[in-house]
């Protein structure tokens, strides 16, 4: 793996030229810090703290623990259920009653009790293995949705790295318009000297202070653009979005990433693996369609409570007890062909489901390909950026110092440190645009590192 990053300014020392303490000295990666936060705050870190807090993350794992909840034997139906009930009704009843032997009973308001109660198992024999299909189907949900909480997490990890460095580009931003602003400051220093001597107008006095002053508002822009960048990164994380951070950091790419490695892995995408579970999962659903036509057998037992006392009657109680069982079958002749068109769909949806897989291989492998061609152009241009911010730098130190001895005009400087800033502006941009393509296409096939 190597590291791309932004080379030094050059010293460019002659006699008679003194430049500021720290003034185009120094190593410059592109990693800068626009201010002193009382938290520091690395990549591990922050990708730790978003997989902890992320709400995404957590519905997505909430939606994992639904799918195992379910995933059980007695949700597809396959154990006995067992019921008990039990009643009590009193009651008064006016009873006129004639018996056979010539008495008649005649009573108001006799009271009377019934009481009932019973226990009932009942157990499913044979339903066309509706039952075993969609235990099945239980079980390839619960594996989709792990594999939706694995996308989830992949593309929490991948958003929260590209703001991360995306901050680390505009401190850079901010570090390139510090070194500006120096070399507008000694610009100006310069026109004070020379006009103290009579060799400066006081036209070149104001534009050096209005291009200096230009500087700083340019600055503080940028530093509100950086603490933005700061706020969308802590809302990631799902903490305060005016919490205090400091990020001192470097872009580094990996250029080892090759696209017919990443072509061939594109299979293990967390997406498309689900995908290929709904295909599954769609074919379980049409068995257990199928099934509804096929006969139903079920076993029931039971133990029966009953007893009945009224206070006048010919029955004064009546009481029995004792267990019962039974098997009962269930066989669909016809329901206006229902059952044969649910299975039809089901079956059609099966062939959705295949085509959704492969609109989402054909529109992922696209994805791949087109962010892999710009992956490797940043690439390319790397090299280049690095060498012409080099002779930027290289070509400012010098038309500063002939402008001291008055060789060369103040437009000319203007027009160098403009080549200087959007050099630098570029190269960063380009390490920026790389480190996204990396990884995207490392979120492609589930392999993130970080």
């Amino acid at each position: 793996m190597k590291q791309t990053q932004l080379s030094l300014y050059t010293v460019i020392e002659r006699k008679g030229l003194k430049f500021k303490k720290g003034f185009l000295l120094g190593t410059i990666f592109l990693c800068f810090t626009a201010g002193s936060f009382s938290q520091n705050l690395n990549l591990p870190d922050a990708i730790n703290i978003a997989l902890k807090n992320s709400l995404d993350i957590q519905l997505q794992r909430n939606n994992l623990e639904i799918a195992k909840i379910n995933n059980y034997v007695g949700v597809a139906g396959g154990l006995p259920q067992v019921a008990a009930t039990a009643s009590d009704n009193e009651q008064l009843i006016n009873v006129n009653q004639k018996l056979n032997t010539g008495q008649e009973i005649k009573r108001s308001a006799a009271p009377a009790n019934n009481l009932s109660a019973n226990v009932t198992a009942g157990m499913l024999l044979y339903n066309g293995f509706r039952v075993m299909a969609t235990r099945k189907r239980l079980e390839q949900l619960e594996l989709q949705n792990e594999k939706y909480l694995n996308s989830q997490v992949q593309n929490v990890i991948a958003q929260v790295m590209t703001a991360y460095y995306d901050v680390i580009r505009q401190q850079a931003y901010v570090k390139t318009f510090d070194l500006s602003i120096d070399v507008a400051q000694k610009r100006l220093e310069i026109v004070k000297a020379q006009q103290s001597v009579g060799m400066a107008n006081n036209a070149d006095l104001f534009q050096s202070q209005l291009d200096l002053n230009n500087l700083q508002q340019l600055k503080t822009s940028q530093m509100l653009v950086v603490d933005q960048a700061k706020t969308s990164l802590l809302t990631l994380l799902t903490l305060k979005p005016d919490s205090a951070i400091s990020i001192v950091d470097t872009i580094i790419v990996d250029r080892t990433l090759v696209l017919g490695d990443i072509l061939s892995s594109i299979h293990q995408n967390a997406d498309i693996l689900a995908a290929i579970d709904q295909v599954r999962i769609n074919e379980l659903i049409v068995k257990e369609t199928g099934a509804q036509r096929y006969p139903t057998v079920r076993a029931t037992a039971a133990y029966n409570f009953t007893r009945n006392q009224v206070a006048a009657g010919n029955v004064l109680l009546n009481r029995s007890y004792g267990p019962s069982g039974a098997i009962a079958l269930g066989i669909p002749i016809f329901n206006g062909s229902i059952y044969k068109r649910q299975e039809k769909v089901a079956e059609i949806n099966v062939q959705n489901a295949g085509l959704q897989r492969d609109i989402l291989i054909r529109d992922y492998t696209s994805n791949a390909v087109r962010t892999f061609q710009a992956y490797s152009t940043n690439l390319q241009q790397l090299e280049t950026g690095r060498k012409n911010l080099e002779l930027a730098q290289k070509l400012l130190n010098l038309v500063l110092l002939r402008y001291q001895y008055r060789e060369a005009t103040i437009l000319e400087v203007r027009q160098a440190q403009e080549s200087f800033q959007n050099t630098a502006f570029a190269l960063t941009n380009l390490t920026f645009a790389a480190k996204s393509s990396e990884i995207e296409l490392q979120r492609l096939i589930n392999q993130i590192k970080f």
